[in-house]
Parts: structure tokens; C-alpha cells; sequence
């Protein structure tokens, strides 16, 4: 393509809904002049209105100034016909996320405008490359995913299908930055990045619900304890159950039915019953005007049970993690508090205490690894009241039960009593989202830095998936995965090569 660069070129937005409006208003804003169309007649000129008014309703809150927003409106022009935009360097596409009708559109357009005219797609799940497939210059068609809203989120996901041109994408990368968005290249799969990567978070909760392992309220804030703006029930409320269930079939569907991206019977059922969260009033939980959000309970103040000694096991960011709120722990204890002794050769990270164990989940159960057992989550964070999921084995006494709960209390957690499940919650949910992360470079969908970008950016992720990997390593979160797998006996817990190539080199 000769035309590389796209920083004075003429948008034509096709599709007037949210994202298309959207898009308008970034490149409106950016200095461009922008075509807006719709398929349906009067469409545009009432996405036009509609996003005057939220404009200038900012500006009377002062949030934008009354000229910025007069120069925006005016570079925005709702256009009734597509033989109008045959000056257009830039197409953007936003319409329903159908093959046949893109495909087509591109087609149509084509027959109109320049052979220079650089032809995006905003599919967050079709193959560009399928999209392209019968176009006169299959080459000059590239995804420019954007994320809603449009305005706010950063993150642009730039993708490459079979026939796309380097020069193509690399515009598009370059125009997204001048927008003030942040770029990562991808390559056309099921899923691309973000969607991709994502699955495990909807579908590790899913799997746990089924196994009847812990309520939505307690998955929820057991993940929101670890960063994640919301827990993955009420953000498939907020998608919308049908959207999120869709979502997870095509994808399964496009990936020969892999069992990774099995579709969840409990989704189904919701699905089917019409429950489909905050868009019908009803989903894991009740939005009725009178409804009330369960919560989980705050965390009691204890003090660390009464032993001669403490032993702390295992090495590492997260021994020493627990090690600090150990000390934090017994130095609030006003007389004959245990000593504090470590092991840094064991094989485990946990607790001690006149020899029961208090351990961080490996992916095995508490049943698996003794009587006198109890095992807690991967602490990705340990501030005050940190509401943390653990399980005692299925043969620990009572005496020991309770007294492993009030440890946790005492170093500064809020543990909520989950199922004896593998992994637990936090781990096996994270642990997922690293191994999917690892397949996507592995495959060369995209590289690290893009993969932690976009799940930050993208689905605001406390981290990336490789930032995690990082501090946990390689070898636990591979031993978790092969317990997953081991327990269950089926593909979904596969490791992927990348992730057990990096356990040679940790």
C-alpha cells in the first residue's frame, strides 16, 4: 500500500451504534474529518444528536471546553449514502458481528472507493482473514478492535489476517497512537488477545459453581481480594449472559471444539431460563430496584494459636510474603508468642504448627496431602482483611480445622471455607489465565508485552499474565496445572510448551 500514513486521511465510520459512534468521536476529536453511515436511514444523524448532547453535557459540568466540543461536532458528518464517501483514506467498519455481512460490506465498498483506502475492521472475534477472503485487494484489510467505551478504553487491538499487508497494520498501529489509544499487533485466531486470554477468568468460576465449590458472592471477592475490578459473576452479569456464553461457543467452535474453551452447563441453563443479569433483572444475582447484594463477612480480629513453635516452609516472594505477616502477627501477641523458625528446603510454602500443616495450594486437595492438613490460595495480596479461600481435608479433626481458620485470621486474611476443589479459586483461575497467555505467544498470536498490555488494558487485569509468571514462577504454576490435570483427567489442564520450556530455565 502507498498510503502508509493516516494522520490527515478521511474516516468514514460505518455503523452508527455505541462503538461506531465511539470510534467517530476519537478520530473526530483526533483532527480528522469523519463520515458517519448506517444502514439504517436517519441512524446516524441520531448518533450524531445523541453524542452532542453527552458532549455538551460534560461541558456544562466542566469537564470538557465548549470550543473543543463545537470543533468535534463539526468535523462529524452523518452521511446518508456510501457513494458519498468516496473520498475516504480510512474506513472504519462497526456493524453487526456477522461474517456474510461484513464480508459483503467490504465488498460493496469497494466498487467505491480509492484502491489507497485503507479498510478496517472492528470485529472482536471474526477471522479478518475469513472477512477478506474475496475482496479485490485482500491485502489493504486489517482489524482495529477497539474496546467500550470507545472514548475511555486504551487498548487497540491491531490485526493481522493471512493476506494482510505489514505496511497496512503498521499504519493502523501508528494512527491508533496518535489517537491517543495504546497498539498491539495480533494475529487473526479465535479470540485474537483479549478475548482469547479471558476465557479462563468466566470459565475456572463456572467450572467451580458447577462443582457446587463456593457461592458467586464468595467467588466473586475472593478474586476482587486480588485486584480484579469485578469478580467473574457479576461481569458476566454486566456482559450479559447470552453475549459472554455466545462469545465462549464461537470461540470453541473456531478452536475445533478444544475442551479449553468448553462452554459451561450452568451458563446454558441461565442462558435458557432467560437469566441473563442486569439486562433482564436477574442473573447470579438480583437486580430489582429493592434488591440487596450479598456480601461476605468481615474478618474477626484473632491471635495466632497458642504453640512452642512456628514453622514456616518454603522459599521465595510469597514464603517471604507470609513470613512478614507472621512476624506482623505474633508481635500482637502479649505473652509467650511461638518462635518463628523457617525452612527455606522444603517443597511446600505454609505453616507449621505442632505439626499440622497450613498450605498454599500446589493444585492438590487437602485430602491428597494428609489428615491434619488444611490448604489456602495463592495470596496475590496480603493488606488487611484480604479475603482469602481455603479448604481443611475431609480427615482433619475439628480441633485443627478451627485452629487453621484462626490462623488466617491472625495474619491479616478473611478466610472463606471453600469445597476441597483443586487450585482452590485465585490460583487455578490464575494459573489458567498464564497458561492461555503462554499458548497465544507460543502460537505467535501475539507477543509478552502485548499479552500484558491488553489484558490490563483491555479488561483493566490488576497484571499481565506474564507479569504473574514473573513473580510466581514457572514451576509452581506448571505443578498446579498437572494437578488440575491429573484430578480432572482431560485436556482442558494441559501446560502449554511455552510455559514447560520456561520450567528449564527457572
Amino acid at each position: 500500500m502507498s498510503a502508509t500514513n493516516l494522520n490527515n486521511a478521511t474516516v468514514l465510520v460505518i455503523g452508527a451504534g455505541i462503538m461506531g459512534a465511539g470510534i467517530a468521536q476519537v478520530a473526530a476529536q483526533a483532527g480528522h474529518s469523519v463520515m458517519l453511515f448506517d444502514m439504517r436511514e436517519g441512524a446516524a444523524l441520531e448518533a450524531k444528536e445523541k453524542l452532542s448532547a453527552s458532549l455538551n453535557a460534560l461541558v456544562a459540568k466542566g469537564k470538557l471546553g465548549a470550543d473543543a466540543v463545537a470543533q468535534t461536532l463539526s468535523r462529524i458528518s452523518a452521511i446518508g449514502n456510501l457513494q458519498e464517501a468516496a473520498a475516504a483514506g480510512l474506513v472504519v467498519e462497526a456493524i453487526v458481528e456477522k461474517l456474510e455481512a461484513k464480508r459483503g460490506l467490504f465488498q460493496q465498498l469497494e466498487q467505491i472507493i480509492s484502491a489507497d483506502c485503507i479498510l478496517a475492521t472492528n470485529t472482536s472475534s471474526i477471522s479478518v482473514t475469513a472477512i477478506a477472503n474475496g475482496l479485490l485487494h485482500p491485502a489493504r484489510l486489517v482489524g482495529m478492535h477497539f474496546f467500550n467505551p470507545v472514548p475511555l478504553m486504551k487498548l487497540v487491538e491491531v490485526v493481522s489476517g493471512l493476506q494482510t499487508e505489514a505496511a497496512v497494520a503498521n499504519a493502523i498501529f501508528a494512527l491508533s497512537q496518535t489517537w491517543g489509544k495504546v497498539a498491539v499487533h495480533a494475529r487473526s485466531t479465535p479470540g485474537f488477545i483479549v478475548n482469547r486470554i479471558a476465557r479462563p477468568y468466566y470459565a475456572e468460576t463456572l467450572a467451580l459453581l458447577q462443582e457446587q465449590a463456593a457461592t458467586p458472592t464468595v467467588l466473586d471477592a475472593c478474586l476482587r481480594a486480588v485486584g480484579f475490578r469485578m469478580g467473574p459473576c457479576e461481569l458476566m452479569d454486566l456482559i450479559g449472559h447470552d453475549t459472554n456464553f455466545s462469545v465462549t461457543q464461537s470461540v470453541y467452535e473456531a478452536n475445533f471444539f478444544d475442551k479449553r474453551y468448553s462452554p459451561s452447563l450452568v451458563q446454558r441453563e441461565m442462558v435458557d431460563g432467560g437469566l441473563l443479569g442486569r439486562k433482564s433483572g436477574q442473573g447470579f444475582y438480583s437486580y430489582a430496584a429493592d434488591a440487596t447484594r450479598p456480601t461476605v463477612a468481615a474478618a474477626q480480629a484473632m491471635q495466632m494459636p497458642i504453640a512452642k513453635t512456628l514453622w514456616l516452609h518454603g522459599r521465595g516472594p510469597l514464603a517471604d510474603a507470609l513470613q512478614a505477616a507472621c512476624e506482623r502477627a505474633l508481635a500482637l501477641v502479649p505473652t509467650a508468642a511461638p518462635a518463628l523458625l523457617r525452612d527455606e528446603s522444603s517443597d511446600w510454602i505454609g505453616l507449621e504448627i505442632g505439626g499440622c500443616q497450613l498450605r498454599m495450594t500446589d493444585g492438590r486437595c487437602a485430602s491428597q496431602l494428609g489428615a491434619e492438613v488444611a490448604v489456602f490460595d495463592l495470596p496475590l495480596q496480603t493488606t488487611q482483611d484480604t479475603v482469602l479461600a481455603w479448604a481443611p481435608s475431609s480427615r482433619a479433626s475439628a480441633a485443627w480445622t478451627a485452629q487453621a481458620e484462626q490462623c488466617l485470621q491472625a495474619l491479616g486474611f478473611n478466610p472463606q471455607r471453600v469445597a476441597d476443589t483443586p487450585g482452590l479459586v485465585v490460583a487455578r483461575s490464575v494459573a489458567m489465565l498464564i497458561n492461555e497467555a503462554a499458548d497465544a505467544v507460543h502460537q505467535g498470536v501475539c507477543n509478552e508485552a502485548a499479552a500484558d498490555a491488553a489484558m490490563k488494558l483491555g479488561v483493566n487485569y490488576p497484571a499481565g499474565p506474564f507479569e504473574w509468571l514473573s513473580s510466581w514462577g514457572a514451576v509452581p504454576v506448571c505443578q498446579l496445572l498437572d494437578a488440575l490435570d491429573a484430578f480432572y483427567r482431560g485436556e482442558r489442564y494441559r501446560a502449554s510448551p511455552l510455559l514447560r520450556q520456561r520450567t528449564w530455565q527457572d
